[in-house]
């Protein structure tokens, strides 16, 4: 007999069907004025509000809206009901829920809105991470047009934990000129009591292919190492560098950036933001007010003190200019970093490498600001949205017990010492910290590259604090073949001294994937300290070692990455202290030429290797290259510029009519 049952349930429940219902009790408190001068969506709004439930007298309260990027179904009980796609946006909604009920308490009408968001960890080697950072421009549209959608807002409070939800968050609300924002950062999660973090988990593949772990230290360190459901990894990767970021520019509440997640202080940050911003809009305080030059050149001092991730050297301009502000250019960051040294001591990032929480505990961002306050690198006068100058939160800072309790927690728990973590300058001096970014020029990249400096393997760097080497290209197209290559899985596999070139892997080869998979598996397998990568992909926040992205131009836009050839003599040098660093092809096996001669070769060359677009490439991810070129490309921070946009499109437009009445 055929199986029918998908097509019904017998359950005479299902029969008892209501075909009208009385409504909700009560009026809607409408004035006059209101009917006569409202527009007709706000009245029906009212109309909507009391049909899902709301009290119909509160309806006329102030009316905000909680934004986040909240994924998976989670039950009561905590356990899921549905996985979400990471650990960074599974818990977000408690904190909506603790921002909603202070609204209430506070005589204000809550909205809540989500725009979910992917994981880079589950997208890496795949398809997906070719819709990585363009997710976030179309996050950030969608948050936008959410934010519009509901006219009757008075402010907007956006929750949000990881590498694209974050960003597009700030880009969302640092657009909203005229409004009063807040972010409330999602958190992190707990490190495991014994076993790996998130980003050395990562590389469980590679090390099982060489021989380095076995089935069940794989198999046992996978399971462990998110140890509580909740927040972005334990590393100071794109995540937890977007939040620290967050509360750098002045959009959260001090010392709101990486606590824990699902605990009592991650809640009640919540709750002091629905607070803080329900006071910015009485006193007619909104985003202008915040987001100021100011804000973003202490964002960027703070940005080279942690050691964070390279990625926001593309979200940073992104900020910039949704907040209708000056785009912080390569000079800028050059400028900032050789002003500021690294103070802490969190993964990925040595010499320790502690997890975020115990960045948290240590002080966090205010703690951080502190040091940076003595050196006189801060614009103290910068609003933030707790309403008050960042001078006056460093002074409460300094002296609140919250930071004493929080400090003394970390000795009490973990036996660490809170100023081995945030290091005063002269302590991080002693200890070999250098400053956080440097950008390579060269014969390569004559527009420019970007590397993390300080967390280059300090054996492989001369005394005079200078990595240097020379060594020979080895070529790929596609992250698969060159992770395959590093994993030993093919004739020729990644030895020490190779310098490897990933090339076609920019916005317009991919959508500018991130490369950790090769990356972490250089740095846990013994000799990939010996070797080097050069890419016009991007990194994570969590890469190390000498890993050059960002390379410019990108191979598929004519760029010299894209003559390179297998063999082909590479130096690379990166002085750590001053900041400053080449990369250059120098000849050909057996005939080394200077890098003005390598210049003149790589000019004249035909491409050696086949170049085009990966041919799984989504369309929109296409189009997201394309509009974001126009923009002013990756070291614009993938923008779409509309009006160079328009422009674009229509000179294109005139060019095509010109050639038509030509023909014609």
């Amino acid at each position: 007999m055929p199986d029918y049952s998908l097509l019904d349930t017998q359950n005479a429940n299902l029969w008892e069907v209501t075909t009208k219902a009385a409504g909700p009790e009560g009026q809607l408190p409408l004035t006059p004025e209101l009917l006569r001068d409202a527009p007709s969506g706000d009245l029906f709004g009212l109309t909507q509000n009391a049909g899902m439930g709301w009290r119909p007298d509160q309806l006329l309260r102030k009316q905000f809206l909680i934004l986040s990027t909240q994924g998976g179904i989670r039950g009561e009980d905590g356990r899921p009901i549905a996985l979400g796609y990471h650990t960074g946006h599974f818990e977000v909604g408690l904190l909506m829920q603790a921002a909603a009920r202070e609204f209430d308490r506070l005589e204000c009408l809550p909205f809540a809105g989500f725009v979910s968001d992917p994981c880079d960890g589950r997208s890496q080697g795949t398809v997906g991470m070719m819709d990585s950072l363009p997710f976030r421009n179309d996050a950030a549209i969608v948050l936008k047009r959410l934010i519009r959608s509901l006219p009757t807002r008075r402010g907007v409070v956006g929750v949000a934990t990881c590498d694209k939800g974050l960003p597009a968050m700030m880009m969302a609300l640092a657009a909203q000129r005229d409004l009063p924002c807040i972010i409330v950062p999602g958190g992190v999660t707990l490190p495991p009591a014994q076993g790996e973090d998130a980003g050395k988990v990562q590389t469980i593949g590679a090390r099982y292919a060489h021989g380095e772990i076995t089935l069940e230290e794989a198999a046992e360190a996978g399971c462990r190492a998110c140890a509580s459901p909740g927040g972005g990894c334990q590393f100071l990767g794109t995540a937890a560098t977007s939040q620290v970021i967050a509360e750098a520019l002045g959009m959260c509440l001090p010392h709101s950036a990486l606590a824990p997640s699902g605990q009592p202080i991650w809640l009640d940050a919540a709750v002091r933001s629905a607070r803080a911003v329900t006071e910015l809009e009485q006193r007619g305080l909104a985003m202008r007010d915040i987001l100021t030059p100011d804000a973003f050149h202490n964002a960027m001092i703070v940005h080279a003190a942690c050691g964070g991730s390279t990625n926001l050297l593309l979200h940073m301009p992104a900020f910039a200019y949704e907040a209708g502000l000056p785009l912080p250019t390569v000079d800028d960051w050059n400028r900032l970093n050789r002003q500021t040294p690294r103070l802490v001591d969190c993964l990925p990032n040595g010499p320790i490498g502690h997890p975020t929480i115990r960045f948290f505990l240590a002080g966090g961002v205010p703690e951080l600001m502190l040091h940076l306050r003595g050196l006189g690198l801060l614009k103290l006068d910068a609003l933030t949205a707790s309403g008050k100058r960042l001078g006056d939160i460093l002074e409460w800072w300094e002296r609140s017990e919250r930071r004493t309790r929080l400090r003394n927690l970390l000795v009490e728990r973990d036996g660490v010492d809170p100023d081995t973590v945030i290091m005063a300058p002269s302590v991080a001096k002693e200890r070999g910290l250098t400053s956080t970014v440097t950008f390579p020029v060269g014969n390569i990249a004559p527009e420019g590259s970007v590397i993390k400096s300080t967390s280059i393997d300090k054996s492989v760097i001369d005394a005079d604090g200078v990595y240097r080497k020379t060594g020979p290209a080895r070529v790929f197209t596609t992250e698969r073949d060159a992770i395959a290559a590093v994993k030993g899985r093919t004739h020729n596999p990644i030895r020490e001294g190779d310098i490897i070139v990933l090339m076609c892997r920019g916005p317009m080869g991919c959508g500018m994937e991130e490369t950790y998979q090769i990356t972490s598996a250089l740095r846990y397998l013994p000799f990939g300290k010996h070797v080097a990568l050069i890419t016009d992909a991007r990194f994570s926040g969590v890469s190390t070692g000498a890993c050059i992205g960002h390379v410019g131009p990108e191979a598929l836009d004519g760029g010299p990455i894209g003559k390179l050839r297998d063999g082909d003599r590479i130096r690379i040098e990166v002085d750590t202290r001053n900041l400053t660093g080449r990369l250059d092809f120098i000849g050909e096996p057996g005939h080394e030429v200077t890098p003005e001669a390598g210049a003149m070769i790589l000019a004249a060359r035909e491409p050696g290797s086949a170049l085009c677009a990966d041919p799984r490439i989504p369309p929109e991810t296409r189009l997201w290259a394309m509009l974001q070129r126009a923009g002013g490309g990756t070291w614009a921070g993938c923008i779409y510029d509309v009006d160079k946009i328009i422009a674009t499109l229509e000179a294109g437009t005139a060019a095509l009519r010109q050639a038509e009445q030509r023909r014609a």
